[in-house]
C-alpha cells in the first residue's frame, strides 16, 4: 500500500516535533507499506527546520515545502498555512501520477489540509482519511476565546464538516469524539479511535545518559530524604504550571523536592516567578534531548502533569507526556478533568482536580506517604497499560485495520 500523509507540522528525531506521523510511517515501512509525507518546511514546533526540499530518513521519505518563517498566531501562521495549502494543491496532478497513492491523509491539526488531500486523492482514485489531532475551530474557540464567528473559525468549520462528510475514514486521537462529529454530520461508522503513543526503542535502556547536573541534584534531593515530584515537557499556558508552584508554596515543610525540566512560551516568568517568590524546593533546568528522558524519569518518585479546567477535554485527551511517564514505570499525579483519564484506568497513580493547588499538595502528600514499593507498583500497572495499548507497533497496525 501507498500511503501519502499530509502533515504540515510533521517532524523527525533530527528536527524535534511532531514525532507521531515519523513513528507511524516507521511502522508502516516495517509492515511492507510504502510511505510519502508532505510537511511544510517552517513549523513552530520543531526544534530544528529542514534545510532541503526533499530527505529520505530512516527510509521514510519527506518532502519539504517552503513556506514563510513565522512566530506566534497571527498572520504569520495563517501565511504559512496558506503558502503549504496552495503549493500542495497545486502539486496534485504531480503527486497523483508519480507517486499514485492508494490512501491520502489529512492530518496537519488544522482541518483546511482536508481541501488538499482530496483532490489528490480524487486524482489518484485512492481512499481519504481524515486524522483529527484536535477539534478545530472548537479549541481555538473555546481555549482561546475566538468568536465562532470569526473568519478563520467559519472557514476551519467549513472545513471540519467537509471532511466528516467526504473522507472514507476518520482516525481521531481523542477517544470521546463521537457526539461531536455526529452532530457535525459525521457517520460514526467510519470513525476509529487511535491515539498517541511510545517508540520502544526509546526504551531498550541504549538513550542518552542524563545531563550530570540534572542527575547529581536529584540524587542529592534523594540523599536528604526527599521524595522527588518531576515535570518533564513544555512550560506553555495549558500545562498549567503555575499550580504545581501554587502546591509547591504549600508543601514547604513536607520533605519534597520538585524538579521542573523544558523549555516553552512561559519557562521565563515562571522561573521568576520561583526566585521572587522563594519557592525554594522548586529546581528547573532546561529542556533536554529526547534521548535522555527514560533516564530523567527514571530518577523521579512521582510524575506531574497538569491541565486547565476547561471544557474541550470533555472530548478527551492523548498526551504524549503521560505515555513516557507511565512506560517508565512512575507513579503519576495527574490534574485534570477529562473525558478519559488513563492513569485511573491504568491504575497508575493519583487523580486530582485542575487547577487547584490544594488539591495537588494533598496528592503529593498522598504518594509521597506511600512506600516506594507501592509506588513502585502503580508504575508497574501504568507501564503494562501502555505496552498493551499505547506503542507504536499496536497504534500502526491499528490504524491500517481502519483504512481497510
Amino acid at each position: 500500500m501507498k500511503i501519502l500523509l499530509i502533515n504540515h507540522y510533521a517532524g523527525s528525531p533530527q528536527h524535534g516535533m511532531e514525532y507521531r506521523p515519523y513513528y507511524l510511517a516507521r511502522e508502516w515501512l516495517r509492515l511492507g507499506h510504502q510511505v510519502l509525507v508532505l510537511a511544510a518546511s517552517h513549523s513552530h514546533v520543531r526544534t530544528t527546520q529542514p534545510d532541503k526540499l526533499g530527505e529520505t530518513i530512516d527510509g521514510i521519505s519527506y518532502y519539504w515545502y517552503p513556506t514563510p518563517a513565522y512566530e506566534g498566531n497571527g498572520l504569520g501562521r495563517v501565511r504559512n498555512i496558506w503558502s503549504f495549502c496552495r503549493q500542495v494543491w497545486n502539486d496534485a496532478d504531480a503527486l497523483a501520477s508519480a507517486f499514485q497513492p492508494d490512501v491520502v491523509i489529512a492530518s496537519s491539526t488544522y482541518p483546511m489540509d482536508i481541501w488538499v488531500a482530496r483532490r489528490v486523492a480524487r486524482k489518484a482514485k485512492a481512499k481519504l482519511v481524515y486524522e483529527v489531532h484536535d477539534l478545530w475551530p472548537l479549541s481555538p474557540i473555546e481555549l482561546s476565546g475566538m468568536s465562532p464567528r470569526h473568519p478563520f473559525a467559519l472557514l476551519c468549520q467549513k472545513a471540519e464538516n467537509d471532511a466528516y462528510r467526504d473522507a472514507d475514514v476518520v482516525v481521531s486521537m481523542l477517544p470521546k469524539v463521537q457526539g461531536h462529529m455526529a452532530a457535525h454530520g459525521l457517520d460514526l461508522s467510519k470513525l476509529h479511535i487511535v491515539p498517541n503513543g511510545i517508540a520502544l526503542d526509546e526504551w531498550d535502556g541504549h538513550g542518552q545518559a542524563l545531563d550530570p547536573q540534572i542527575a547529581a541534584h536529584i540524587a542529592a534531593q534523594r540523599a536528604a530524604g526527599r521524595v522527588v515530584i518531576g515535570y518533564a515537557g513544555s512550560h506553555g499556558l495549558p500545562n498549567a504550571l503555575d499550580v504545581l508552584l501554587d502546591a509547591a508554596k504549600r508543601l514547604k515543610d513536607a520533605p519534597v523536592a520538585i524538579v521542573m525540566v523544558g523549555g516553552g512560551h512561559e519557562k521565563q516568568r515562571l522561573a521568576e516567578r520561583v526566585r521572587a517568590e522563594g519557592i525554594d524546593n522548586v529546581t528547573m533546568f532546561a529542556a533536554i534531548p529526547k534521548l535522555e528522558i527514560p533516564a530523567l524519569l527514571e530518577r523521579f518518585d512521582i510524575a506531574y502533569i497538569g491541565w486547565q479546567r476547561t471544557p474541550i477535554y470533555r472530548f478527551g485527551i492523548a498526551p504524549n507526556k503521560l505515555m513516557d511517564y507511565m512506560m517508565a514505570g512512575r507513579a503519576v499525579l495527574h490534574s485534570v478533568e477529562a473525558g478519559n483519564d488513563p492513569v485511573a484506568e491504568a491504575g497508575a497513580g493519583l487523580t486530582v482536580a485542575p487547577e487547584d493547588a490544594a488539591a495537588v499538595a494533598e496528592g503529593v502528600r498522598r504518594l509521597a506517604a506511600l512506600s516506594a514499593e507501592e509506588r513502585a507498583a502503580m508504575g508497574e500497572r501504568g507501564r503494562r497499560f501502555v505496552l498493551a495499548n499505547h506503542t507504536y507497533p499496536v497504534l500502526a497496525q491499528r490504524f491500517i485495520d481502519a483504512l481497510r
